[in-house]
């Protein structure tokens, strides 16, 4: 015990460096992400590259931070989030984590319909954002599961989506979803879920 004292410290003191460090990290991260995703056909092309620039290293950072607290925290990957996102895009899933973790909701995302069932049996999210086209299972017949799911029922799940929004319109009526989103996101209209995540399940 005695010799595990200063280990036990010293680790104690990376891991509080590394959450310490998140905190600015996020919101550099993620305002550089909707400026590059939003402003980029009007601001300058060197302005746009540093911007595109700090992203990058943003995001590097951010990994080697997750990497050193899966290392001293491995009961970290067993916490709870807020919303799941499931979409094989990975922008999609960056720019939709960096909104909602920039007011305050965490989120994981998964890339197909098979990760997503198995992600959903283990915890219940607040929200739930799935896209129609997905390279497994279609994003109706997953949502169809997961309201079989007495669990999982009640939970609000939201269509991403680049088809029409009369397709969208269409497929959110036949499951029963709670609603949709067209891509590219208008972030105003993304806010409406907030009042989903603040009710607790």
């Amino acid at each position: 015990y005695i010799e595990n004292g200063p280990k036990l410290s010293y680790l104690n003191n990376i891991s509080n460096l590394s959450k310490d460090l998140k905190t600015p990290l996020t919101p550099i991260k993620g305002f550089s992400q909707l400026i590059i995703e939003n402003y980029s056909d009007k601001i300058d092309s060197n302005v746009l590259s540093k911007m595109k620039e700090i992203y990058t290293q943003s995001q590097k950072l951010e990994d080697k931070i997750n990497e050193i607290l899966s290392i001293i925290e491995p009961e970290k990957s067993k916490e709870k989030y807020d919303i799941l996102i499931v979409d094989n895009d990975n922008s999609t899933i960056t720019v939709l984590e960096d909104f909602f973790e920039l007011n305050g909701y965490s989120c994981k995302g998964v890339s197909n319909g098979t990760k997503a069932l198995e992600e959903l049996k283990r915890i219940t999210p607040k929200l739930i954002f799935i896209s129609i086209i997905l390279p497994d299972i279609k994003g109706n017949d997953v949502s169809d599961k997961i309201r079989s799911y007495k669990n999982l029922k009640d939970v609000p799940l939201f269509y991403i989506t680049v088809l029409s929004e009369t397709e969208a319109i269409k497929i959110t009526n036949k499951t029963k979803a709670t609603g949709y989103f067209l891509k590219p996101f208008n972030f105003t209209k993304l806010k409406r879920v907030f009042r989903y995540l603040e009710v607790s399940l």
